[in-house]
């Protein structure tokens, strides 16, 4: 166009169209320039709600840290290093976009914002980058090195969520259009206008404030994935009750339950006693198991929620059965019951804490488990008893045992309380009491002698009333010869606790005479 012998014409032309066209370039960056302005401030709108979330993220988890210290404290130290880290950088940016619109009157005006002098007065001298640009690549370095170290510290978080910061805030040389290597800082800030790089400064703080926020997010999806992490979960066997009986059908369940050793509960309450122990995340139970029979465990787990408690119930039962305290060893033979007396018998079932027991003159007496049998009037050889219960599930449990029945043993009759062959003098024997006993016998019941026959050699056999001798007995004790044996026959008693029973006959006694 600046070619060649041009007419006045001509050049007047050609001048006309380079002022049209650089009037359209100086329109054209007024409205780039302006665009760059509302850039900015729809940034730092975005910006100012970005901080008002993240405020509200720390608020919340700090309402947390005050119902689970435990589990939520050291989420709430790195929060707090991530959150100190992205308020110092940004209001380092905030401070250092104020330094460079200080000598504006009205910082709003970005058509007048076309120079790059401000920023690159402060970045750059001769080429060369200022302590003022050291201080800002060394923010940067601080702010991307602390984020990336706290979340790497977290074993929940994935390493992407740090890897995407050192990429965010990466200030390594960028290669340019023509792939040429060249510096960050150059690249993004030298020669650019001011409103660019205030915008370019705003757009770091909204990386900043979306960074805090990935990285809080991140920090409570770990906290959610580790708590819900199948390796936190255990298999429990839940049985529809807690004791079962031979042959019984087992019945239960199988759940799967989640243990967390930071969990404490505010406040524990099992069978109206508060319970405080509390062992990785287990509420320990420690009470008197309690009578024989099926046992109710009740209560609640209360938790702070917000500003409310939840409140969890608790209800279970167990079964407590008879204390193993001794060997059960019987002989079979012996399973005996003896006519004319009362025989105490213990009937109970293993895990029933009442029974029911049933057999011919059967009766309780008294006690749990304690009853009398007396088969006096029994004609039969064996009586069995039945014993019924209910278990804790309201089924019914029976079972017999079967119990020879007979009569009380032979007695022997006893003089002076001397059984069999005796040595006595005269004297003593006249004196002496007759009676009988039941030697050996498991049962300490006492005989009253009621009559016997007296016989001394050469003289008629004296009947006897009673347990001593009479005048007439006497009487032919004295015509008895020395060294005579003296015989005491068919003694008759009773037992004193029953004198309708009928005893066998009684043994004899023979006493020889020593003088």
């Amino acid at each position: 166009m600046a070619g060649g012998k041009l007419s006045p014409r001509q050049k007047m032309i050609n001048l006309m169209y380079l002022v049209f066209i650089a009037m359209m370039a100086l329109n054209m960056s007024k409205e780039v320039l302006s665009a760059f302005g509302l850039m900015n401030e729809k940034l730092t709108s975005a910006n100012e709600i970005a901080t008002e979330r993240n405020t509200a993220f720390m608020s919340g988890l700090a309402e947390k840290v005050s119902e689970q210290p435990e589990k939520y404290t050291p989420l709430k130290e790195k929060a707090d290093q991530v959150s100190s880290l992205s308020n110092e950088f940004n209001e380092y940016i905030a401070q250092l976009k104020a330094e460079l619109v200080t000598d504006l009157e009205d910082p709003t005006d970005y058509e007048k914002m076309d120079r790059p002098d401000n920023l690159d007065t402060k970045f750059f001298v001769s080429g060369a980058k200022t302590p003022a640009a050291e201080e800002f690549l060394a923010k940067i370095a601080k702010y991307r090195d602390g984020v990336t170290a706290a979340i790497r510290s977290v074993k929940e978080v994935e390493p992407a969520v740090a890897d995407d910061v050192e990429k965010t805030f990466s200030t390594e040389d960028v290669e340019n259009r023509d792939k040429v290597k060249v510096d960050w800082l150059k690249y993004n800030f030298e020669g650019f206008p001011l409103v660019a790089s205030l915008t370019k400064l705003t757009q770091m703080q909204a990386d900043v404030k979306t960074t805090e926020s990935k990285v809080l997010s991140a920090l409570l999806a770990g906290q959610q994935a580790s708590e819900l992490s199948f390796s936190n979960y255990e298999a429990i066997v839940v049985p529809d009750k807690t004791a079962f009986f031979s042959g019984e059908t087992f019945k239960g369940r199988v759940v799967l339950g989640r243990f967390d050793s930071t969990l404490k509960p505010t406040k524990v309450e099992v069978n109206g006693k508060e319970q405080t122990k509390v062992e990785n995340g287990q509420i320990m139970l420690e009470f008197p198991a309690g009578n024989v029979g099926e046992q109710q465990v009740a209560g609640e787990l209360q938790f702070k929620e917000g500003d409310s408690t939840v409140t969890i119930p608790i209800k279970s039962s167990y079964a407590v059965i008879p204390k193993p305290n001794s060997a059960v060893i019987a002989a079979d033979k012996m399973n005996v019951v003896y006519r004319g007396v009362n025989n105490p018998m213990t009937i109970s079932i293993p895990g029933v804490p009442a029974v029911n027991a049933t057999a011919p003159g059967l009766r309780k007496a008294g006690g749990a488990g304690q009853y009398v049998m007396n088969v006096t009037t029994v004609k039969a050889r064996e009586v069995d008893i039945k014993v019924s219960g209910k278990l804790p599930n309201g089924s019914t449990v029976s079972d017999s045992k079967k119990f020879r029945i007979k009569d009380i043993p032979r007695p022997v009759g006893t003089v002076r309380g001397e059984d069999g062959s005796i040595k006595m003098a005269r004297n003593a024997l006249e004196i002496s009491s007759i009676g009988a006993i039941l030697p050996d016998f498991d049962f300490d019941i006492k005989l009253k002698v009621t009559g016997f026959k007296f016989k001394v050699e050469g003289q008629p056999t004296v009947s006897v009333n009673g347990g001593r001798l009479n005048s007439r007995a006497k009487s032919a004790l004295r015509k008895a010869k020395r060294g005579s044996s003296v015989q005491i026959i068919d003694i008759k008693a009773q037992l004193t606790t029953n004198s309708s029973y009928k005893l066998k006959k009684i043994s004899p006694v023979i006493v020889e005479l020593t003088n």
